[in-house]
């Protein structure tokens, strides 16, 4: 069970930032779709800058914990520069907000590709070792400690074998959570997604307050895919997330664009992405059986629960979910 806890953290902090990213975002009224695409940028930005210091020999071991919390903000800033791209065409340009979020989910996997296997040939002739993704996965220890070491029965699911990343992101979901709903910056923030012109009528710059809506989208994506990159390890040479973009959408509409609901939403699809990644070595009444292995149900049906029980949970659950009114609207001054 301990596994099973710490396994299923491990698969929905990332959900849980990257929602609350889409939250940040629609709130202001802008629909960003591109949270995939900004996922694997800052997964590509982080591993990038963590084996450029590494190479270097800029942090020592030791200093790994470090390392982990400056390539976290590193991947957050990129996001956020990405994530203008966004905020441009739809606040600026009044560009269609999904064809943009679509033409960046588009655009930056192609771009990350391309530097990766550029990195790669430079490595290989400079070096005469690795590749592309001999790199792009990073097992640092946890907290610095041995592999073995342990806190006692309860510290264990918290402490032991536990990234510094995931208890970064929870501090930063429960931060961003309460500038949301308990600051007047927030409240602007949030009116501009419901009913700009009445935010408008009061001094509140709409504009602003979605630039800031979608930068802050953008770096709790960059954060939360360069987290999704260290943790989970499924980061490949073709620079993907595994559609966990997509699926924090959908946990951002299970939540039904609240922070409680989607931590709840995310800890429900981390499970069974848990049980999807880990079914061959999951013993849940610790005698050694490997009971979902042996049941003998394909591997592919494991792999598709998550995303089959979140086309299960929307299909009952998207009908009272409550958008917000202004979302996807190009704001203008001039109407009423």
């Amino acid at each position: 069970m301990v596994f099973l806890i710490q396994q299923t953290l491990l698969f929905a902090v990332p959900l849980m930032i990257v929602a609350l990213a889409g939250v940040c975002a629609e709130r202001s009224g802008v629909i960003n779709l591109a949270l995939e695409g900004i996922m694997i940028f800052g997964a590509f930005v982080g591993v990038f800058f963590i084996r450029i210091m590494q190479e270097n020999d800029i942090f020592m071991k030791e200093q790994g914990q470090i390392l982990v919390l400056l390539t976290m903000i590193v991947a957050a800033v990129c996001g956020g520069l990405f994530s203008l791209l966004l905020a441009f065409s739809a606040i600026t340009l009044k560009a269609d907000q999904t064809i943009g979020g679509t033409a960046l989910n588009m655009l930056s996997p192609a771009v990350v590709l391309f530097f990766i296997i550029l990195i790669s040939q430079q490595t290989t002739m400079g070096m005469a070792t690795g590749g592309a993704a001999s790199w792009f996965m990073i097992r640092p220890s946890t907290f610095g400690l041995p592999k073995d070491h342990s806190w006692g029965p309860f510290l264990d699911v918290l402490l032991n074998k536990v990234y510094l990343s995931t208890y970064i992101c929870l501090i930063v979901f429960v931060l961003v959570s309460i500038f949301l709903y308990k600051t007047k910056t927030g409240l602007r923030l949030r009116s501009c997604g419901e009913n700009p012109q009445a935010a408008d009528s009061l001094g509140i710059n709409v504009y602003k307050m979605r630039y800031l809506g979608v930068v802050l989208s953008g770096m709790l994506a960059g954060m939360g895919g360069f987290t999704y990159a260290l943790t989970t390890a499924n980061c490949t040479a073709s620079g993907e997330v595994a559609g966990y973009g997509f699926l924090a959408l959908a946990v951002m509409i299970f939540g039904n664009w609240t922070p409680l609901n989607i931590a709840a939403g995310g800890i429900l699809f981390g499970l069974f992405k848990c049980i999807a990644a880990t079914y061959q070595t999951l013993d849940i009444n610790g005698d050694g059986v490997f009971m979902l292995s042996e049941i003998g149900i394909s591997p592919y049906v494991y792999r598709m629960l998550p995303y089959l029980i979140t086309l299960i949970i929307l299909a009952f659950t998207s009908r009272n979910s409550r958008v917000p009114k202004a979302e996807g609207i190009p704001y203008d001054k001039g109407k009423r």
